[in-house]
């Protein structure tokens, strides 16, 4: 069985391992289950979730961890395998990730300049990137902001790794990368392909990893509005944990094909769970 998992609310909380699950995960993947991690943080490379995971006792390697960036990279490269420049607007993360399929990677703050063009003042990336990916910013300026909407009205493919309005950080909630896009989006007038959850890109790219049709795939989230409506959207089963974002009260509001298949408050709820979904 194709187990995909989502990162912060299940597998952690913020620093802290939930407590059994990474057990639970590599009793599972010894049994011969398939663990893929989901996640919509745009900010970081696969090897920093890698280390962190085995530091946590979860079963883990490089291949199996699909971030909203990494996914984007996969797809990007499949729908246009003569792309070879690519704008990005955001962390290292997504930048390393880009590259690592072979992009030509241009950090919006690095592509800025100032060009003269019918007597108006305007900043342009240098050269013509042919797609535009943007995540959450920390660095983000007026100047990084209008290169990224500049490159798309020019022309360039506009994709957001997610579209996550908030971030939560140890000093509360803070701008999350749908806050940026939405930033690009309205600069530039154009709506951009979303990859993250929500939208269904992110679970279809974690499963071609694992050469599973997602519709087989059983997906374990914390989030209604995320991880819940990305696993219906693919036809995925899911396994709504309480150790995150929703309480029991939001999840048993939910009916029909709304509901999640299973309900999990822990780890011996979860391995419950999957018991069940396994032998179904």
């Amino acid at each position: 069985m194709l187990l995909l998992v989502d990162l912060d609310g299940v597998v952690y909380r913020g620093t802290e391992p939930i407590p059994g699950i990474a057990d639970l995960l590599t009793r599972r993947s010894a049994a011969g289950d398939d663990v893929v991690y989901v996640t919509n943080n745009s900010m970081w490379y696969r090897a920093d979730y890698v280390d962190r995971l085995r530091s946590m006792g979860a079963p883990v390697s490089a291949d199996r961890v699909v971030s909203s960036p990494r996914a984007t990279a996969l797809y990007l490269r499949e729908i246009d395998p003569g792309l070879e420049r690519v704008l990005a607007l955001g962390g290292p993360g997504l930048g390393r990730e880009l590259a690592d399929v072979g992009f030509q990677v241009v950090m919006a703050g690095a592509a800025a300049e100032l060009v003269v063009r019918d007597g108006m003042d305007r900043f342009e990336a240098s050269g013509r990137p042919g797609a535009v990916v943007v995540g959450l910013d920390p660095e983000l300026s007026w100047e990084r902001l209008a290169v990224a909407a500049t490159s798309i009205r020019a022309g360039a493919r506009f994709i957001a790794t997610n579209r996550d309005p908030i971030y939560p950080t140890e000093r509360g909630l803070m701008p999350g990368s749908g806050a940026v896009v939405a930033a690009v989006e309205a600069a530039s007038g154009v709506t951009p392909v979303s990859i993250g959850k929500p939208a269904p890109l992110l679970l279809v790219e974690a499963a071609r990893v694992a050469g599973v049709d997602p519709r087989d795939a059983v997906m374990i989230g914390d989030g209604i509005l995320t991880d819940l409506q990305a696993a219906r959207a693919v036809g995925a089963r899911c396994v709504l944990m309480l150790t995150g974002v929703s309480s029991r009260a939001d999840v048993e509001a939910l009916q029909g094909p709304n509901a999640p298949d299973a309900i999990a408050a822990d780890a011996a709820e979860l391995e419950a769970a999957l018991a069940r979904l396994s032998a179904g």
